[in-house]
């Protein structure tokens, strides 16, 4: 809207805006407005990267997806403490962390001494049922939708072993396109899988993972490690390789190895082949 008017703008994040000791415990509207202006005139302020309306847009339906996802985990644990609560156990054949449609109908079977319990234990089943039909729309309508608009780029990424139809459309909808990072080293940084270091004098401390990242897709990205360490033999000898150490460590190295191929064959544009090494 600015840009109509005339007026260049810049989006900067505000952790980047340096701010002196004496600043940190007086802020105010225009000690925040000299500090800015005299960033901006140091030419000191980068700018982030800002998406498209329809990229947030479509950023916002992956996000929603999440949120029911979360809900529906929620459910399932509710259901289970209920049952653990009544002394129910669960068969074994039956507990598993995908609810199957045998399980379903096994919880819907169940009955109780009481119509009260017999109502609650039903209204969790029907809030579950709800939420599931919920993710599985917004699923289907995400993946048509990133099919249809970033078909090269989807199949590109689905080409992965790991890289499901969920986390295509993740990184399409999160870190939008890939060939906009300069190198492997800025992409990197912005999913979080950078280590935070602290140096004094000659001493360097690592403190794990920066707390700076996209947490969403951090987390989305160890879950396709774990599936890419299933069905790449090239990502399990490489995982092999380095055992003995922290498994957290390693599961790190593994997962910056799975981002460098993928942020390559976006930029090449060539599919994945599995077992092949480079």
């Amino acid at each position: 809207m600015f840009e109509s008017f005339g007026w260049n703008s810049l989006v900067v994040n505000p952790a980047d805006v340096h701010r002196p000791a004496k600043a940190q415990f007086q802020k105010t509207d225009k000690i925040d407005a000299r500090l800015l202006c005299k960033e901006l005139k140091d030419g000191r302020l980068k700018g982030i990267h800002v998406p498209d309306v329809e990229r947030e847009q479509l950023r916002c339906l992956f996000r929603r997806r999440n949120d029911l996802a979360k809900e529906q985990r929620k459910i399932k644990t509710q259901v289970k403490m209920q049952l653990l609560y009544l002394g129910i156990e669960i068969p074994k054949a039956l507990d598993r962390p995908h609810w199957s449609h045998k399980f379903r109908n096994w919880l819907k079977d169940l009955s109780f001494d009481y119509k009260t319990m017999d109502y609650c234990f039903q209204t969790r089943l029907e809030a579950y049922d709800f939420v599931d039909k919920q993710v599985q729309s917004v699923s289907v309508k995400l993946r048509a939708y990133c099919r249809k608009h970033y078909k090269k780029d989807y199949y590109l990424l689905r080409s992965v072993p790991g890289v499901g139809p969920i986390v295509a459309c993740g990184i399409i909808c999160e870190l939008g396109d890939l060939r906009r990072f300069k190198s492997f080293k800025q992409l990197a940084s912005y999913v979080g899988l950078i280590p935070s270091v602290h140096q004094s004098g000659g001493h360097l401390r690592t403190a794990g993972l920066t707390p700076r990242a996209n947490q969403l897709m951090r987390s989305y990205w160890v879950e396709a490690t774990w599936q890419a360490l299933r069905f790449d033999p090239v990502m399990q000898v490489y995982y092999r390789s380095h055992q003995g150490k922290d498994l957290k460590r390693i599961l790190v190295k593994v997962a910056r190895k799975l981002l460098s191929r993928i942020h390559a064959i976006i930029k090449t544009e060539t599919p994945y082949q599995i077992g092949v090494i480079k």
